[in-house]
């Protein structure tokens, strides 16, 4: 399973919480790439809830990991 900022932000907009089952539906309805569908079928399933995209990839960077100063618009 290998994540990508492109591959993760296909599923940034899912319904939040989200089961397993619920993500890899929301992929395919969504038309994300297979390889999103792939990854999210490699996750090991213990009937979890997921809160956020981060729950799956603690990697996906958030709006603090950019270097932009929003005060100056």
């Amino acid at each position: 399973m290998y994540w990508t900022l492109e591959l993760a932000s296909k599923i940034e907009d899912a319904p939040w919480p989200a089961t397993k089952d619920e993500l890899i539906d929301y992929a395919i309805r969504s038309g994300a790439p297979l390889e999103v569908v792939e990854n999210l079928q490699e996750i090991e399933d213990e009937g979890e809830i997921y809160e956020c995209i981060e729950d799956i990839w603690s990697d996906y960077p958030s709006k603090e990991d950019f270097f932009f100063n929003e005060e100056e618009y």
